[in-house]
């Protein structure tokens, strides 16, 4: 099992480079086809209103392109170049969303205010309405790899069940994996549940995991912390976890220790919603 079919954003941010070499690694690793997609708003940083002349935006697809060919040139791979047209920043959005619908796996970068070409909340929506995997890679640090040594943030979520099996093709394949069990303290469960377990459900799967309870004793334990000290405590180069949405209009924004991680984290994360 692996990923056959990987998306990555593709921009002229200083990041882009990042995240296009991750997204080979992961491409070659599983002998996938790449897909680049060019996304870029008309307006560039927080509050700034003027928007981009046709002409730069004609020519910041090119360059993007070009980096994207010259990534791919060599690499052995089958690859394919998405380029969505500039326009008001819902409808970008929108087809963004779409193009993930049609991959296994999309990669995207940390939203970054003073570097970003997409507006504020673009990951969140890709997370949350492109249903798929959307694996986000950080502003900081150098990744050569994912998924060697991963963390799962489980909570028996529905989010956190999708993002397990979702992450299947890279569990199956880590050196280890270690999952971080939050848990409230013990009561009666309703309906008298038979004694699940998810670590035989990866053992299923060919997953040997590590099991650690993270017990939850009061309201103020903030599970993306938690996850973010064990994965640097454990040198996990990968956290796999289901994203939680809070309602909002016009759409559904990150909440709790999913805002937190989309802002903070350390390693790429995998989420699932």
């Amino acid at each position: 099992m692996s990923f056959k079919h990987l998306l990555v954003h593709v921009d002229t941010s200083p990041r882009a480079g990042e995240r296009l070499d991750l997204a080979v690694e992961l491409a070659r690793r599983g002998g996938a086809r790449l897909v680049g997609l060019f996304a870029e708003g008309q307006t560039l940083g927080p509050g700034l209103v003027g928007r981009r002349a046709p002409e730069r935006m004609a020519q910041a697809a090119g360059e993007a392109r070009a980096a994207f060919d010259a990534r791919l040139a060599g690499a052995g791979l089958a690859s394919e170049w998405w380029p969505l047209e500039p326009g008001e920043d819902g409808p970008l959005l929108g087809q963004l969303q779409v193009c993930c619908r049609y991959v296994d796996l999309a990669i995207f970068g940390q939203h970054q205010p003073e570097q970003a070409r997409l507006p504020e909340g673009a990951v969140d929506q890709a997370i949350f309405q492109g249903g798929r995997p959307v694996l986000v890679v950080p502003y900081a640090g150098r990744f050569a790899t994912v998924g060697r040594r991963v963390l799962i943030g489980w909570n028996g979520s529905r989010e956190a069940a999708r993002a397990v099996n979702d992450a299947l093709p890279l569990l199956a394949a880590a050196e280890s994996v270690h999952l971080l069990a939050f848990q409230r303290e013990p009561r009666a469960e309703p309906g008298g549940l038979p004694p699940l377990d998810v670590v035989a459900h990866l053992a299923a799967h060919g997953v040997q995991a590590t099991y650690e309870q993270a017990l939850v004793v009061a309201e103020g334990l903030d599970a993306a912390d938690v996850m973010l000290n064990r994965s640097f405590e454990t040198g996990c180069d990968l956290i796999v976890t289901g994203a939680h949405a809070q309602p909002g209009f016009p759409v559904a924004r990150a909440g709790g220790s999913t805002r937190k991680l989309l802002a903070t984290m350390t390693a790429p994360v995998l989420f699932s919603h």
